[in-house]
């Protein structure tokens, strides 16, 4: 799973939010299911060249969101019955705009953008 993950460290995003944000997006896609084990703190720190301070702050963030669980030497997750909640909703129709906006020959960063200017006038 660590191969999924991305950070743009020049991003305004904290690096915890883009792991929380992007932790979320797959269990919404089904890419992680309930019960599936998410990397170590450590591991997952190492991967993306952070610390790890960063990492357990994003897993406290989905597990308060319930998202995942974490029990000492069991790990952390996918909760059960985790499916990011309203924005499980939604997926389908998120998929079929990226598949458009692909088409029409969009990047994915001018593909974000879009969606980013969308959320800033909605």
């Amino acid at each position: 799973m660590s191969a999924a993950l991305t950070l743009d460290l020049a991003s305004g995003v904290p690096p915890y939010e883009q792991i929380r944000a992007q932790v979320t997006a797959l269990v919404a896609a089904g890419t992680l299911v309930e019960g599936e084990r998410l990397p170590t703190v450590r591991d997952l720190a190492a991967d993306l060249g952070i610390a790890p301070g960063t990492v357990q702050r994003a897993y406290r963030e989905l597990e308060a969101r319930g998202v995942v669980r974490s029990r000492r030497r069991a790990g952390t997750v996918v909760a059960t019955g985790a499916d990011a909640g309203p924005a499980a909703a939604v997926q389908g129709r998120a998929r079929d705009f990226v598949r458009r906006a692909r088409a029409a020959g969009l990047d994915d960063g001018a593909i974000l953008d879009l969606v980013r200017g969308a959320l800033m006038t909605a």
